[in-house]
C-alpha cells in the first residue's frame, strides 16, 4: 500500500513542500477556536468571542478566491510571502488589542484582516502536486495524501490550541498558530524549485482562459453543501454528548469521525479507479447523505462513536474526487483559483450549518439536528447529478 506514497514523495522536493504545507495549514483549525478562547477569557462574553471569530472566517471565505487568482498570476512565492507577513502582523495586533482592552471594533477589523490574508496553502500545495506529477494516478495519490494531512490538521489543531490556551495561557494557542502559519508558509514559499509557473495575463493575447462554469458551479455547490454538513454535525455532536451527560465525549466522537476519513483517505490514494472523478463525486455525495442518516436514530455514546467512524469513511474519497475533478477541468493558469473556489465553498457552508443546527438543537434536541446534516448531504448529491457527464 505504501509503494504509491513512496513513489510520489520520492519526487525531488515533494516531501519538503508537503511537510511545510502541513505545518502551514495548522492555523486553519486553530485560529477560529483560539480567538474564541482568547476573547472569551478577556471579555467574559462568548457572544463577542464568536462574533470576532466570525469576522475572521467570513473575511477568509470572501477573499480566498482573490488570493488564489493572484497566486496564479504572480506566482506562489511573492503572494504567499506577503500574505503570511500580513497575517502574522494582523494576528499579533489582534492579540494585543484584546489583551490591551482596545475598542472592540478594532478587534473585528484586525480579525478580518487576518482572515483575509491567511495564506491559501491547501490550494497551493495541490497545485504544486499537479505541477510536479505527470500521471493522473499519481496526482490522485497526492490529493489523497493531502486529504489525510487535512484530517490530521483538524484532529490535532483544536486539541493543541485548547490545551495551550487553558493550561498555559490564553495567548499560547494563538501564538503557536501564528508561528506555524507564518513560518510554514514562508518555508513553503521559499521552495521555488517545485513552484508552478506564474501565468500573468497579457491582454494582447486575448482574454484569460475561462473557467468551466458548468462544472465549477455544481462542484462548488457540492462543497458548500458538504460545508453545511460538517458545521452542522460538529455542533450537533457536541449537543448530543451533552445530552448524554458528558460534554467531554464530544471531542472523542469528532475525533472518530475524522479518523474514519483519515483511514479512507489512505486507502483512496492507492486505489486505481476504473471510473473518473465525475462518477466518484456523484457516488461520494450520495454516500455522504446515506451515512449521516443513521445518526438521527442513535441514542448512546458508544453506538454514536461507531456510527461516526463509519460516516467519516465517506469524507476523504468524496473530497479527493472533488479536487481531482477540479484539477482536470480548470485551465492550468487558473488552477489555484479553482481550488480556492472549492475551499471557499466548504468554509462558507460551515457557519450556516452550525447556526441552523444550533437552532434545531435548542428547539427539538440533538437527534433532530442531525437532519440538517442529512438534508445538506441530499443537496450535495443532487448538485453532483448536474455535473457534465464526462466519464
Amino acid at each position: 500500500m505504501l509503494t504509491s506514497y513512496r513513489r510520489i514523495l520520492a519526487v525531488p522536493g515533494a516531501l519538503r513542500f508537503s511537510l511545510t504545507g502541513l505545518v502551514a495549514r495548522l492555523p486553519i483549525s486553530m485560529v477560529g477556536l483560539g480567538i474564541v478562547l482568547l476573547v472569551s477569557a478577556a471579555t467574559g462574553s462568548y457572544g463577542v468571542a464568536g462574533a470576532v471569530s466570525a469576522a475572521y472566517m467570513v473575511a477568509n471565505a470572501i477573499l480566498a478566491i482573490l488570493q488564489g487568482r493572484l497566486v496564479d498570476r504572480l506566482g506562489q512565492a511573492p503572494v504567499l510571502s506577503f500574505a503570511s507577513v500580513v497575517f502574522g502582523v494582523a494576528m499579533v495586533l489582534l492579540i494585543w488589542s484584546v489583551q490591551g482592552d482596545w475598542p472592540i471594533a478594532t478587534s473585528y477589523v484586525l480579525a478580518g484582516l487576518a482572515g483575509a490574508s491567511l495564506p491559501q496553502i491547501g490550494s497551493c500545495v495541490r497545485a504544486r502536486w499537479s505541477h510536479v506529477l505527470a500521471s493522473p494516478d499519481d496526482v490522485q495519490t497526492a490529493y489523497a495524501l493531502e486529504a489525510v494531512a487535512d484530517e490530521a490538521v483538524f484532529i490535532l489543531g483544536p486539541i493543541v490550541v485548547t490545551v495551550l490556551a487553558t493550561a498555559v495561557h490564553p495567548i499560547a494557542g494563538l501564538a503557536t498558530a501564528i508561528v506555524a502559519g507564518v513560518g510554514g508558509s514562508l518555508a513553503f514559499a521559499a521552495q521555488t524549485g517545485t513552484e508552478p509557473p506564474a501565468h500573468p495575463h497579457d491582454r494582447s493575447h486575448g482574454p484569460r482562459p475561462s473557467l468551466p462554469w458548468r462544472t465549477v458551479i455544481p462542484l462548488a455547490t457540492v462543497c458548500a453543501a458538504l460545508g453545511v454538513l460538517f458545521g452542522a454535525a460538529e455542533v450537533t455532536t457536541v449537543a448530543f454528548a451533552e445530552e448524554q451527560g458528558n460534554r467531554a465525549y464530544a471531542g472523542g466522537l469528532l475525533a472518530l469521525w475524522a479518523l474514519g476519513s483519515l483511514l479512507s483517505g489512505v486507502v483512496t490514494g492507492v486505489v486505481r479507479w476504473q471510473r473518473g472523478p465525475t462518477i466518484r463525486v456523484r457516488w461520494g455525495a450520495f454516500a455522504m447523505a446515506c451515512v449521516m442518516a443513521p445518526l438521527y436514530f442513535v441514542g448512546s455514546v458508544p453506538v454514536m462513536g461507531v456510527a461516526l467512524l463509519i460516516a467519516g469513511v465517506a469524507i476523504a474519497p468524496t473530497m479527493v474526487a472533488t479536487l481531482s475533478l477540479t484539477e482536470q477541468s480548470v485551465p492550468s493558469g487558473r488552477l489555484t483559483e479553482g481550488m480556492a473556489i472549492m475551499q471557499t465553498g466548504l468554509v462558507a457552508g460551515v457557519a450556516p450549518g452550525a447556526t441552523v443546527s444550533g437552532l434545531v438543537v435548542d428547539h427539538h434536541g440533538a437527534s433532530a439536528a442531525y437532519l440538517v446534516s442529512i438534508c445538506a448531504g441530499v443537496i450535495a448529491a443532487v448538485a453532483a447529478q448536474v455535473l457534465p457527464r464526462a466519464d
